[in-house]
């Protein structure tokens, strides 16, 4: 068969599936991608860059939108020039989030599209307005209701959709859902697993072993969205109560989501300057490379993950898989996965003397809560194991090519 990937940043949600897919005897993967992305292994990767950015003029509520049509137009370009070299794409599998596959269909008709629906925006009910504890203004609510636009567009066009996990297919309009399906992107569970006699230098100076009491914490930027600034509060509390204890902290300084601070600094300068921590015993390692991060995630003691109710991280399943004992947010994304004292703990999202009393919980008794740790790993085991992720990938595609709408 022939599979079109289309993701702006390459591999994306598809760094397991496309290279599966493209090593399976018969098979012709082609990727299109924005220009300067890591190649995969029997993928051709095709670059793409629109013709130009969204114009001055473009009322702000649109702006993205535009910036959507833009993407799709470059893309569907590509796609003519391949139509012509005779790539005919059975199944193309698409992120939505960002216009590219608008215009798919106009050029092959027959392909069955299979859309990545991450997310659908609302006012009231989930990230917007959580910080702050109160709705949005109506400005901000009129955004993103227009913002929606382009992903109703997508919605209609797909021949199917996939969602990562329940929580964020629950977002998107009732009406598509029976037409999406959940399943997440797959953990590579045989690289990601406890080491009970992990051990290493986490940096120069600082070596750590499995059975030190580790605290740990991961963000790709380090903001209020994954609730980087309660963890810094809670960090003074831990460190204060316990002498022997490091915290590891990997993340970078700009923002994925939401607004940047005020006065230029970033999130981790702004709560340093707030918070009271000893600096020989906190450690900002920025952005590592995957396999020093499984290490970390192997020597933690105890891993701490907050978000609002966003996208769920993959870190945190990678954590749960690592075994690692996680101390979550009470928030709908963590609930879906984690359950209190069964597979790990729940906090509240806000209470920073909260998080610091479950790290108690967990360093003081260690031996206690080696069931919850086998019982993390056991969760993605059986739900998020990369072989039965691909092969329900797999199954919705050859369903859609046959004519059969996906159970």
């Amino acid at each position: 068969m022939k599979f079109l990937f289309v993701h702006q940043n390459c591999p994306g949600q598809f760094k397991h599936l496309a290279p599966y897919l493209a090593a399976a005897r018969g098979n012709e993967v082609v990727f299109i991608t924005r220009p300067g992305k890591p190649d995969l292994a029997g993928v051709r990767k095709i670059e793409y860059q629109p013709a130009r950015q969204p114009a001055d003029s473009t009322h702000d509520y649109l702006r993205l939108t535009e910036e959507g049509v833009l993407n799709g137009q470059a893309v569907a370009r590509v796609a003519m020039r391949l139509r012509k070299e005779g790539f005919e794409p059975e199944v193309i599998f698409a992120h939505m989030g960002w216009g590219e596959a608008l215009y798919l269909k106009q050029v092959w008709a027959d392909a069955k599209l299979v859309g990545y629906f991450e997310w659908y925006y609302h006012a009231r009910g989930s990230d917007v307005g959580f910080l702050e504890r109160q709705p949005p203004a109506v400005d901000t609510a009129c955004r993103l209701q227009t913002r929606n636009c382009l992903h109703l567009m997508n919605l209609e066009l797909a021949d199917w959709g996939i969602s990562p996990t329940r929580w964020q297919w629950q977002q998107h309009p009732a009406v598509y859902r029976q037409r999406i399906s959940v399943i997440h992107d797959g953990l590579d569970t045989d690289r990601i697993k406890p080491d009970p006699k992990a051990s290493g230098s986490v940096k120069q100076g600082l070596r750590l072993r499995a059975g030190d009491e580790v605290v740990t914490y991961v963000a790709r930027n380090l903001e209020p969205y994954r609730g980087f600034p309660t963890f810094m509060r809670a960090a003074e509390i831990i460190l204060k109560r316990r002498p022997a204890t490091q915290i590891v902290v990997l993340g970078e300084d700009g923002v994925s989501y939401g607004q940047r601070p005020e006065g230029g600094r970033c999130y981790r300068e702004q709560l340093l300057q707030e918070v009271d921590l000893d600096p020989a015993r906190i450690h900002f390692l920025g952005r590592i490379d995957y396999q020093r991060f499984l290490r970390v995630l192997q020597l933690s003691a105890v891993h701490i993950y907050l978000t609002v109710p966003f996208v769920l991280s993959w870190s945190m399943l990678e954590a749960m898989a690592a075994g690692c004992l996680v101390i979550g947010s009470r928030t709908p994304p963590v609930e879906e996965v984690i359950r209190h004292g069964r597979n790990g703990l729940l906090v509240d999202f806000f209470s920073a003397s909260e998080v610091a009393d479950a790290v108690d919980r967990v360093l003081d008794h260690p031996d206690r809560m080696a069931a919850l740790r086998r019982a993390a790993r056991e969760t993605i085991l059986q739900n998020y194991a990369l072989e039965s992720c691909l092969q329900k990938q797999v199954q919705l595609a050859e369903q859609l090519v046959s004519g059969a709408l996906p159970l």
